[in-house]
């Protein structure tokens, strides 16, 4: 084993166990690997349960989000976690992530008509001189995962590359797009070009398997919405 400092919980000042120190200071103060450590309860006959946490987390870079992803085997391998303290962890961060998934999609605007694009969107296009092309990332059930911003250019037109644009949808392993972009000049009208972008990018997203459900173009007042006007 790997020579790392080693002292039992027992040993330690009180305020400075994990359990005690959450009694003594609250939850917050607590570091990852203290509350880890609260998890499987006990090290091994060289490591507290703290030193064993952070042996644990250094694995990972100190990333709870990849210590999640592993499974009980994985963490099994690790000398002093048995089938119950790897259990424990991965009950744990379940918790965690169960939480910040239902308080994500609770803040999470989530997308049903062409009305709720412009609403969303409104606000960053309202004023702009110029075109600004955006796409809106959404999971299964239309909530956004993500809006981004992927060009502006002159006042007549901007470029929205297909590979930049897919690319950003697999990474947040999106189900579906919504395609926005304004009209400076107010003229509600698409043009051949975001015909023909349109066009191109729904043939793309069928086969990647990643829908382009709408393509909406606004102006300060209005918009205008493929998807209603069966042209998508």
């Amino acid at each position: 084993m790997e020579d790392y400092s080693s002292i039992k919980i027992s040993q330690l000042a009180e305020e400075d166990r994990p359990r005690e120190k959450l009694l003594l200071k609250g939850k917050s103060v607590l570091s990852d690997a203290e509350l880890i450590a609260i998890l499987i309860g006990s090290g091994t006959k060289y490591l507290s349960a703290v030193d064993l946490a952070r042996y644990i987390l250094s694995k990972v870079n100190n990333d709870l989000g990849e210590l999640a992803k592993m499974s009980i085997n994985d963490l099994k391998k690790f000398k002093g976690i048995g089938e119950a303290k790897a259990i424990s962890i991965v009950a744990g961060l379940e918790l965690g992530r169960r939480r910040k998934l239902i308080t994500e999609l609770v803040k999470r605007p989530r997308i049903i008509s062409s009305g709720d694009v412009f609403h969303l969107m409104r606000s960053e296009l309202i004023d702009e001189p110029i075109e600004h092309f955006y796409i809106l990332l959404l999971n299964r059930a239309n909530y956004v995962l993500k809006k981004i911003l992927i060009s502006k250019g002159g006042t007549t037109g901007t470029v929205a590359d297909p590979k930049i644009i897919f690319k950003h949808a697999l990474d947040c392993l999106a189900c579906s797009i919504v395609l926005v972009h304004n009209h400076p000049s107010g003229n509600l009208k698409p043009s051949d070009h975001d015909k023909h972008l349109t066009k191109k990018l729904v043939d793309a997203g069928k086969c990647m398997e990643v829908h382009v459900i709408d393509h909406v173009i606004i102006t300060d007042v209005a918009y205008f919405s493929f998807a209603d006007e069966g042209i998508l």
